[in-house]
């Protein structure tokens, strides 16, 4: 343990490596950028689960979403059924119409207003559960990036072997010894094809 053993323990002892540490100066730690990434992506999972979780609702909750999505198909379909019913008994369809004739300005304004209140209600909804699911989508870009790239790399290899690009081609053929044989199921099997 003369001189050399001197040399590695101020290298690489009390602990520390003088050369690594030296090293991580000019290159980052492949190690443990892995580590902060992962810690990264993590809590980022764990913010978006914890801001678009979706809650459980009661009873009460999931009826009222119900008796919510009622109003548009039953508008829709009493449109479809006005129609129809005018094309069946246009005279029931006359005085029903002249009774609507009857109805005064204001209270069309007021349904109006209830109507195009619901809509946009309802449209505010919609687009706050669309923007939840484009955030989860987005969350998994990086995956998806990650693998895009080992899709690229794989076919740059194979394009680095002489295969065509993205063509599904598998690696050329292995000379097998012994493959000059014959074999006596293989040709049984092409007599039954030829036949």
């Amino acid at each position: 343990m003369g001189l050399i053993g001197r040399i590695f323990d101020a290298l690489f002892g009390d602990g520390r490596n003088v050369v690594k540490d030296t090293a991580e100066v000019f290159f980052e730690n492949k190690e443990n950028a892995g580590a902060r990434e992962a810690g990264y992506r993590s809590a980022a999972m764990q913010q978006f689960a914890g801001e678009f979780a979706t809650a459980r609702t009661g009873y009460f909750d999931r009826f009222m979403d119900a008796l919510n999505r009622v109003p548009r198909p039953l508008m829709a379909f009493g449109t479809i059924g006005l129609c129809v019913s005018a094309m069946v008994d246009p005279i029931w369809f006359a005085s029903r119409m002249q009774g609507i004739a009857l109805v005064p300005e204001p209270l069309w304004w007021l349904l109006g207003t209830i109507v195009s209140f619901y809509f946009g209600a309802r449209y505010q909804v919609k687009s706050q559960e669309f923007q939840r699911s484009v955030a989860s989508t987005m969350a998994q870009a990086p995956v998806v990036q990650a693998n895009i790239a080992a899709l690229r790399a794989l076919d740059a290899g194979a394009q680095g072997q002489g295969l065509p690009s993205g063509s599904g081609w598998s690696a050329a053929p292995v000379d097998v010894p012994g493959s000059e044989a014959p074999n006596p199921a293989l040709a049984a099997w092409r007599e039954g094809r030829d036949e």
